[in-house]
């Protein structure tokens, strides 16, 4: 069973990725109109959701689920989440562009590290090999081997209450 990535698959990451980082950010924004929360002041988290960047940032979000869960379908986890990783940058550059937020020089040096580290995943198969249901059970040989004897030796049978 071969996976491939199909230009669908690859439109599937890449919302993935964009629908997260804007989403974050958007969220990101709204929240810092709305101002701190805390465990005293939950109240505060109600009127974040009249705020309409933080509404549309849980749009965003919302996509990204969706899209996330397609993706988890056809692949693993190991390689859904690090072949979105390009997604730090999308994060940085919106931050650092729209939200006017410093990026030191050892961010800058994670995130590109980050970045780099997916093409040891993205040369990897996107799904792990599983068995099929009509093989689940049976081992490489399943013809050679013998089925096992399912019935107890009779002087057992003898031993057991009620037999």
């Amino acid at each position: 069973m071969e996976h491939t990535l199909t230009p669908g698959r690859y439109l599937i990451l890449l919302a993935v990725m964009l629908t997260a980082s804007v989403g974050d950010t958007l969220l990101a924004h709204g929240m810092a109109q709305v101002g701190p929360v805390s465990v005293q002041h939950l109240g505060v988290l109600l009127r974040a959701l009249a705020n309409p960047w933080v509404d549309a940032g849980i749009l965003c979000l919302l996509g990204f689920f969706a899209s996330y869960l397609s993706a988890l379908s056809w692949a693993d986890l190991t390689f859904v989440l690090p072949a979105t990783a390009f997604g730090y940058v999308v994060v940085a550059l919106l931050s650092h562009f729209w939200l006017h937020e410093h990026i030191s020089l050892s961010r800058w040096s994670g995130i590109v590290l980050i970045v780099c580290a997916v093409g040891f995943v993205a040369n990897g198969p996107s799904m792990t090999e599983r068995p099929s249901a009509h093989d689940k059970g049976r081992g490489p040989n399943a013809e050679e081997i013998e089925p096992l004897q399912t019935g107890a030796p009779a002087a057992v049978e003898r031993s057991l209450p009620g037999a």
